[in-house]
């Protein structure tokens, strides 16, 4: 998992999600202290998904193809 500082971009490998597709913010990398409630983020599906409460954007990397039971 890569963090982009600027606009707040993770890009992930697609060994970074979990088996359904999906990554979960908060991110272990962010601060406690600015912390929201837990959130599914289904990334495979459109290869990026956005945080609801931070806006912080998850995407797959250019090249990565997420598949499923991988």
């Amino acid at each position: 998992m890569q963090v982009k500082e600027q606009g707040r971009v993770v890009e992930l490998l697609a060994s970074d999600l979990n088996a359904q597709g999906g990554v979960f913010c908060p991110n272990p990398a962010m601060a406690l202290w600015s912390g929201h409630p837990r959130v599914y983020l289904n990334v495979a599906e459109t290869g990026s998904a956005r945080c609801p409460y931070c806006g912080t954007v998850y995407q797959l990397k250019d090249g990565e193809h997420f598949h499923a039971g991988h």
